[in-house]
Parts: C-alpha cells; structure tokens; sequence
C-alpha cells in the first residue's frame, strides 16, 4: 500500500530545520534503507508543507515514522497527517489500472 505523509510546517521552518536537520535526515534515509519511504521533501515558494511517500503494510509504519521525526518533535510541524494513496497509473501503482 501506499501512504502520503503531509506536513503542514510552521512559519519559520526554514530559519529553524538547520539544529534537527541532520536527525530527521537520518531518520529519513534509514527509512528509505527499509523500503518504506520511497521518497520525501518540502514543498517550495512557499516552503509551507513538505511530502513524504510510503510504501507500507499499514499506516502504523508511517505514524511511527512522524512521531519520531525531530522536525515533529521539535515543533517544526504544525499538523501531520496520513493518507492512504490509491496508486493506479506507473511501474510500481500499488493497483495498477489499464485502459480497455
């Protein structure tokens, strides 16, 4: 299954991720490794959200993966939420649909 972490990141993000920046990118990249987190980053102009894609068995991967992140613990995120993505379109869609 796939899953879509979504960030909603607070005002001055950028002036505070450089002190938990090195954590949550091992955090992140140790994630990767596993082959859960497929791939992540903010969003720019602004830079108010930032996405990370899962691959995973349950949400529960991906709820343990932001209560852990320093930028959640930190309060650098102001909302988190999980949502499953129902893939239909590429190489690895989770259910891939084809047209007739």
């Amino acid at each position: 299954m796939h899953f879509l972490l979504i960030y909603d990141l607070v005002p001055d993000y950028l002036d505070r991720r450089e002190e938990f920046r090195n954590e949550h990118l091992a955090l992140a990249w140790d994630a990767h490794k596993r082959g859960e987190l497929v791939i992540a980053g903010a969003l720019a102009e602004p830079a108010d959200r930032a996405v990370l894609f899962f691959q995973a068995g349950s949400p529960d991967v991906v709820e343990a993966f932001a209560k852990a992140d320093p930028y959640v613990i930190n309060g650098l995120v102001a909302r988190w939420q999980v949502r499953r993505w129902n893939t239909v379109v590429g190489e690895t869609a989770a259910t891939p649909v084809r047209p007739s």
